[in-house]
């Protein structure tokens, strides 16, 4: 079971450097082990929105999440209370330790290109390594 970070998304929806990795994975992967914060969700849209690409965002969420299957997950606000000691712990910003605070909640591996996620007990996997 996998969390997807919001670089994967932005990666294939921007068409940038990893986004044939992105691809793959999504095509090979059982939609059901897939899994995106709802701040992914956000964080997504604001890229998006700022590209006036609000198409592209309506149908990120038509494709993968209202018809295609993968789950949005949420911390609650105690969840939420505990992510300044994860981010001090492992040198994360606000969006990275609530990644990792929503993988480690949900038991779920972190899915991205960010490097930062390496200095952590988790971990990361990369795209390439999910989609083959």
């Amino acid at each position: 079971m996998y969390l997807l970070d919001s670089n994967l998304f932005l990666e294939l929806l921007l068409d940038q450097q990893k986004a044939d990795e992105v691809e793959q994975l999504l095509r090979r992967t059982a939609r059901e082990r897939l899994h995106v914060s709802e701040f992914s969700v956000y964080s997504v849209g604001i890229v998006l929105f700022r590209h006036r690409l609000l198409g592209v965002f309506a149908q990120f969420l038509d494709e993968l999440v209202l018809k295609g299957g993968v789950r949005v997950l949420r911390l609650s606000l105690q969840d939420i209370w505990g992510l300044p000691a994860l981010a001090q712990r492992y040198n994360l910003d606000f969006d990275d330790a609530y990644q990792y605070g929503v993988a480690e909640r949900y038991g779920l591996e972190i899915v991205s290109c960010d490097g930062d996620f390496d200095r952590t007990q988790k971990g990361r996997k990369t795209p390439a390594q999910i989609g083959v």
